[in-house]
């Protein structure tokens, strides 16, 4: 017992640690796989219909048809709109809220439920906002004068629309992601500032913004990665409709495995998806080092 005691007590590290990895791998590893291979077989989820293999087939219909091209435009049309928003009102709200003023801590909360809310209870609730007929932005709209405007069902307005839905709920993280960064600024270079007779304006642009990048670009790679597989919103709210109009990659590959059956060309496409947003977090992350190594 002392024996075993002693290499417990050695390899304590391995004992807690491993056991984490062995399941963190069967749990994403092998889902990866199990899709990879999925995506070179023809397979309608039918225990009757074996997998049937078709080498690159689904790789080729996939590139050469109209509707995966066209997903992906919508998924980074989707995704740089409201990046660009989400951190250009964030870095907005959080220079605003690190500043000293009554009911501080109240105008924090109030900004962060949205949230704190469940995507699709926020889909519900902007559906209805954007209903028509019984909506209440189109109620205001004509109170002012305007026109009607079919938000959901037009299919030049829905993505854009969509879009709105997503900066509204998701401004709130970047904020509070800047906030921690805001903090972490040291005192002293804003004295040294103010006795040089530096301007709130100068304060800003050649401190607090140049001291923030890493901040920054953290708050970016988050929120690109989680902007580029929103689904549940988008779900929710138009189904990927009207027509094809709000058919994201996510959208895409859904209908593709659940209303086609057509599990091998979902999977082929999730593997490209997935390839996609890998590369693009893996270039985000090396230009976040380079810009920590120039600081």
């Amino acid at each position: 017992m002392k024996k075993i005691g002693n290499w417990a007590d050695k390899n304590l590290k391995y004992i807690f640690t491993v056991p984490t990895i062995i399941f963190v791998l069967c749990m994403v590893l092998f889902p990866i796989l199990y899709t990879l291979v999925l995506s070179f077989h023809s397979w309608r989820m039918s225990v009757h219909v074996p997998w049937e293999w078709v080498g690159m087939q689904n790789y080729v219909q996939m590139f050469t048809g109209t509707r995966f091209p066209m997903a992906v435009w919508r998924t980074f049309l989707f995704a740089a709109i409201a990046l660009f928003f989400e951190m250009s009102l964030g870095i907005f709200l959080a220079l605003i809220l690190n500043r000293s003023f009554w009911g501080k801590n109240m105008t924090k909360t109030a900004f962060l439920l949205p949230m704190v809310a469940t995507p699709v209870a926020v889909g519900m609730v902007w559906k209805l906002i954007y209903e028509p007929s019984i909506g209440i932005l189109n109620y205001v709209i004509r109170s002012l004068g305007g026109p009607k405007i079919d938000w959901l069902g037009s299919t030049s307005n829905a993505l854009y629309s969509l879009i709105i839905v997503d900066i509204w709920q998701w401004t709130p993280m970047v904020m509070l992601i800047l906030l921690a960064g805001l903090s972490a600024i040291p005192t002293e270079s804003y004295e040294s500032a103010l006795v040089d007779g530096a301007s709130r304006l100068q304060l800003t642009t050649k401190i607090t913004l140049p001291l923030l990048r890493p901040t920054i670009f953290t708050a970016v790679l988050l929120r690109l990665i989680d902007v580029l597989k929103t689904f549940d919103i988008l779900y929710s709210m138009t189904q990927g409709g009207p027509g094809f109009a709000t058919e994201t990659m996510n959208i895409l590959s859904y209908r593709q495995a659940f209303e086609f059956m057509e599990f091998g060309e979902a999977s082929a496409t999730l593997i490209v998806f997935f390839l996609i947003v890998m590369g693009i977090a893996a270039l985000t992350i090396k230009i976040k080092s380079r810009v920590e190594v120039d600081m």
